[in-house]
Parts: structure tokens; C-alpha cells; sequence
């Protein structure tokens, strides 16, 4: 076997993981579009942490579209030695590699912007939806259990919010109470002044920085990778 034959094989199985992985995520995303509740009955503490914050549905739905596109394109490209199909594996790479490094920058230098801009988005939500959709407050009040924090800024998310209305009273865990009979008023949450939850994360996200840089640059490593290996694919195939 040669070189060029050796390299073809492993970016056709390579690819066909990702395709396959791709598959799975899809299916798993449309899984809980259309039965949410079976997969939070299965998955409960895992799915209902910070990813309450974005629709996991679309999210799912949206990456294994974008793998299977890119495990098809590099699978059937290099079987059928197709240039174009490579040149778009190629591109399609590329441009996600792009995204990446440039959503870690923007992470990086802005996070106040991005906590200002999750503060509009998730605190209206906060305060309509939890304790009026029990799945939503379910979920708010394991994350907010686990990650020992309250709302996304702090307890004043939750105020004039439908379960201040309804109970007079904030949330326990704005008082640092672990017993859920337990009465936190406005006081009595000002006093205790517990973290909000994006701070919280970002908090425990700093914390394992080295983890988290160690799989992005794992990620990175790989799709340079495929991108060289497609690349001398693609220039090979002009000798042939």
C-alpha cells in the first residue's frame, strides 16, 4: 500500500466517524425536539445544567447537520477522488476553523459583552418562565442547586418575576438554603448575596482553563490535520 493510497483510507474512516457521529447528534436533536421530556427523565442533573441557556434541540440538530455535511464531503471526496468535493471538505473546514478561533477571541476580550447580552436574553426569560414552565424551573433550580448560585446575574433577576408573585419569596437558593420550605425575602438575599450563575461558571470555567484550552487545541489540531491531509489529496489527484 502506498503513501497516497494509506493516506486515502485513513481520511475516508476518519471522515466516516464523523459522519456517523454526526448522524447520532441529529438524531439525538430531534429526539428532544419532539419528546424533551423522556430525554431530561434520562439525562436529568447532565442535560438540565448551563445548557438551559440555548434551545440543546437546535443546538444538536444544527452540529450534527454541520458534521454530517463534513464527514460526507471528506468520505465520498477521497473514495471518489472528487477535487471539488475535497476542495469544499477543505473550505467547509476552514471556515469552521475560522469561527472557532474568532468565537474565542470575541470570549476572551469580551465577556462583559457577552454577559450584558446574555443578561437581555435570559433574564426577561427567567423572570416569565420559572415557576410557570415546570421543566424550565426544574431545570433552573438543579443548575442553580449544583452550581451553588442564583439567577443569572444575582437574586434580582427574580424580582416582579411570576414566582415572586406567586410565592412573595425568592428562590431558596438565593439564600444559600439547602431546605426548599425554607423563606428567602429581599433582605435576607441581599444580605446573603450569593453568585449569580454566569459568574459561577465563568468561575469554574477559568478554574479548568487548561482543560478546556487542552480539547480546543485538540479540536484545532485535528481540523489542520484534515485540512492538509485533504489538501495533498487534492494536489495528488493532478499527478494521477
Amino acid at each position: 500500500m502506498g503513501f497516497f493510497t494509506f493516506i486515502k483510507v485513513m481520511m475516508i474512516l476518519f471522515n466516516l466517524a464523523i459522519f456517523l457521529s454526526g448522524g447520532a447528534l441529529l438524531g439525538v436533536g430531534i429526539w428532544v425536539k419532539v419528546d424533551g421530556q423522556s430525554f431530561l427523565d434520562i439525562f436529568g442533573a447532565l442535560s438540565s445544567s448551563v445548557l438551559q441557556v440555548v434551545n440543546v434541540s437546535y443546538v444538536l440538530i444544527v452540529l450534527g447537520a454541520i458534521l454530517l455535511i463534513i464527514g460526507f464531503l471528506g468520505c465520498y471526496g477521497a473514495q471518489r477522488e472528487s477535487k471539488c468535493l475535497l476542495m469544499m471538505f477543505f473550505s467547509v473546514v476552514l471556515i469552521i476553523f475560522i469561527a472557532e478561533v474568532a468565537v474565542a477571541v470575541v470570549a476572551l476580550v469580551y465577556t462583559s459583552l457577552a454577559e450584558s447580552l446574555l443578561s437581555a436574553v435570559v433574564a426577561p426569560v427567567l423572570k416569565e418562565q420559572y415557576g410557570k414552565d415546570k421543566t424550565f424551573t426544574t431545570i433552573w433550580n438543579t443548575t442553580m442547586t449544583e452550581v451553588r448560585c442564583c439567577g443569572l446575574n444575582n437574586y434580582t433577576d427574580f424580582t416582579d418575576s411570576v414566582w415572586y408573585e406567586k410565592t412573595g419569596s425568592y428562590p431558596h437558593q438565593c439564600c444559600g438554603f439547602v431546605n426548599s420550605t425554607s423563606v428567602c425575602n429581599a433582605t435576607l438575599a441581599a444580605e446573603r448575596s450569593v453568585t449569580g450563575c454566569f459568574d459561577q461558571i465563568l468561575k469554574e470555567i477559568r478554574t479548568n482553563a487548561g482543560v478546556a484550552g487542552g480539547v480546543a487545541a485538540g479540536i484545532g489540531a485535528l481540523e489542520i490535520a484534515a485540512m492538509a491531509v485533504s489538501m495533498y489529496l487534492y494536489c495528488r489527484l493532478d499527478e494521477k
